[in-house]
């Protein structure tokens, strides 16, 4: 695909939330350790990291074998509810994310939101943002299958289209922290960025390798999406190139 004046390569910018755009997980940790001690059992760093970019009611499982004896929908509230009353104190934003955001916005890229966290924590980090940075979430609770499955890549892909049929998952970058979202957005067929956070990375030649958004421009992610487009490559042949 071939850019023009009027269809630039790229026209969207897919972020994660927790781990990527908000430095959330210290937040979701203690909400765990909280949670499971209170019925007597403990909760290590190592298991908390399993818990990482994965969807809520996959941790509400592995939760409940830690001895937390409630249904997962009641786990997934009670830690969502600890999470966002931290988050009315303060929102951490990870370094360089709402400057790239601004950049992409003043350049009339559209950005999406999605995450495994469910519509009121997203909606609570999206409203102290200065402007109406995301088009539109795709939360955890909009989805039936989490991280890494695809269905939230696509899923704003096809939310995109409705508005411009010729999109297609080559204009879209996806933007993650985590080890389950990478491979969501990679599976999706978005060129894919990883940042890595609390977790390192495994190496992979379908995704980017960001250390930080810190410094990063709206020129890096065309990099990308254009770097596809000259390869005449889908981004699981092509992203190695890009590292």
């Amino acid at each position: 695909m071939l850019a023009s004046a009027t269809q630039p390569l790229l026209k969207a910018a897919l972020w994660d939330m927790d781990g990527t755009l908000v430095d959330t997980e210290p937040y979701w940790i203690a909400a765990e350790r909280t949670l499971v001690e209170s019925y007597g059992g403990a909760w290590s760093h190592e298991q908390a990291m399993q818990l990482v970019g994965q969807s809520l009611m996959h941790s509400a499982g592995i939760l409940q074998r830690a001895g937390v004896d409630l249904e997962k929908r009641e786990i997934v509230d009670s830690l969502s509810a600890q999470v966002i009353d931290r988050l009315r104190v303060e929102v951490p934003w990870r370094p360089g994310a709402k400057e790239l955001l601004d950049e992409l916005y003043q350049s009339g890229v559209r950005c999406a939101l999605v995450t495994m966290s469910e519509g009121p924590m997203a909606r609570e980090v999206v409203a102290n943002l200065p402007k109406p940075y995301f088009e539109f979430l795709i939360t955890g609770d909009t989805v039936s299958q989490g991280k890494p499955h695809p269905e939230a890549y696509l899923a704003a892909v096809e939310r995109l289209r409705d508005t411009d049929p010729g999109l297609t998952a080559d204009h879209c970058v996806a933007l993650e922290d985590s080890v389950p979202g990478v491979a969501s957005a990679i599976a999706s067929g978005v060129v894919t960025v990883g940042i890595p956070h609390q977790m390192p990375l495994p190496e992979d030649p379908r995704r980017a390798t960001w250390d930080t958004l810190q410094g990063r421009k709206v020129s890096d992610l065309e990099a990308l999406v254009a770097a596809r487009a000259s390869a005449n490559m889908p981004a699981a042949a092509f992203l190695g190139q890009a590292n």
